[in-house]
């Protein structure tokens, strides 16, 4: 059998979806079913703009945070702890047993870990100057 391969900067959404699948197909064979569903908690102020929120999804009894954003002038407040807290809970409800994080921003890795996070492992220089820390907590 021959096999091209290319490297690209632009793939399909056709591409990206066969790999998503195949790999979604693979690690359900090998691990089970995942039951992964997004999971999203937004913030928003009295005019109904989006000041703050996390993204990430629920999958083999894991919460996974991908994403958690607050706008500068909701920063101070306390919602990055109460989103977790809130992601959290739904993640409970789901039958999730921990959760995961991880960042690089020495802010973020101190709310982090005053929510109950723990650092697990750590890249130096992710980005240059910086340490992209892991974290996980039990539900």
């Amino acid at each position: 059998m021959v096999v091209s391969i290319e490297v690209t900067e632009n793939p399909s959404a056709e591409a990206l979806d066969r790999i998503g699948k195949g790999l979604t197909s693979f690690n359900e064979a090998d691990a089970g079913p995942a039951d992964r569903r997004p999971l999203a908690v937004l913030v928003q102020d009295g005019d109904e703009n989006l000041v703050a929120g996390l993204s990430g999804y629920t999958a083999w009894g894991w919460l996974y945070v991908q994403w958690l954003w607050v706008a500068e002038s909701q920063r101070g407040q306390r919602l990055a702890g109460q989103m977790l807290a809130a992601a959290e809970q739904e993640a409970r409800a789901r039958g999730c047993h921990a959760a995961y994080i991880d960042t690089f921003n020495p802010h973020a890795l101190h709310v982090y870990q005053k929510a109950g996070y723990t650092v697990f492992g750590a890249l130096p220089d992710f980005p240059k100057g910086r340490t992209r820390s892991f974290l996980y907590r039990d539900l």
